[in-house]
């Protein structure tokens, strides 16, 4: 008799194997968006408000991290929108060219999905039977075809809105925590940074509790990585601030 985990009701008979386990969606792109905006934001923000301290006073400082946020959030988000659209348009331009090939040579397409199967281990029998139920639906298909030839399902595409808000925000929320005391008046860039430092171990830790990586890892991995983008855009800033 097959073991269940404590707390899990066993399933019931035919149904899928989801009664002691779940996947992420890992296909929806915010999570990719809003990682990468909220780091790029700690970086970025952190990093400009350390060059421009290096030589500026503390008013030039927010006004440079203000519209440094405005700047970056709107980036990030245009540049999200146009490319997860820009990648949707893709496969939707090769679902038409396996509805052509579907059209054109049916009976091709059919032996190629035939050969699949019969590449994954079933038998002649099965894998042409297989074939047979799947292409009567073209649409299904045509769908199943993709997934196979190029990994890619038509059906499961990310959202370009959910991805550019996503990075909006995350960015905004990113950019703002090294502004925070100067903001709230210390004008004080060893408090920037450190506000810096504590965001970039917090998003890396919330990016490893969805990937299950460790904790510590992840976190000190996106400080270390900050910091050298920092610590550039500082020295940058007080060489160009001796200078003129």
């Amino acid at each position: 008799m097959s073991e269940v985990h404590a707390g899990a009701s066993a399933p019931d008979d035919g149904l899928p194997h989801e009664f002691d386990h779940k996947h992420a969606d890992v296909s929806g792109g915010w999570l990719r968006a809003a990682t990468f905006g909220a780091m790029d934001g700690l970086v970025s923000n952190t990093a400009l408000i350390a060059g421009v301290a290096a030589s500026a006073s503390a008013h030039t400082v927010v006004l440079s991290g203000v519209a440094g946020l405005l700047a970056g959030a709107f980036s990030m988000a245009l540049g999200e929108y146009t490319s997860v659209t820009t990648s949707n348009e893709q496969i939707d331009s090769e679902v038409l060219v396996e509805r052509r090939a579907f059209e054109a040579h049916p009976q091709a397409e059919r032996a190629e999905l035939t050969q699949m199967f019969v590449d994954m281990g079933l038998s002649q029998e099965t894998a042409q039977q297989a074939t047979t139920d799947i292409h009567r639906d073209e649409s299904r298909a045509v769908n199943f075809h993709l997934v196979q030839e190029l990994g890619v399902d038509p059906q499961e595409k990310p959202s370009a809105k959910v991805a550019a808000i996503s990075s909006f925000l995350m960015f905004s929320i990113g950019a703002i925590i090294p502004l925070l005391p100067y903001l709230l008046g210390f004008e004080s860039l060893p408090a920037g940074l450190v506000c810096g430092a504590i965001g970039l171990l917090i998003a890396g830790g919330l990016a490893a509790h969805f990937t299950s990586q460790p904790i510590w890892k992840a976190s000190l991995r996106q400080l270390g990585f900050g910091a050298i983008a920092i610590a550039a855009t500082y020295l940058v800033g007080t060489l160009i601030g001796a200078v003129l």
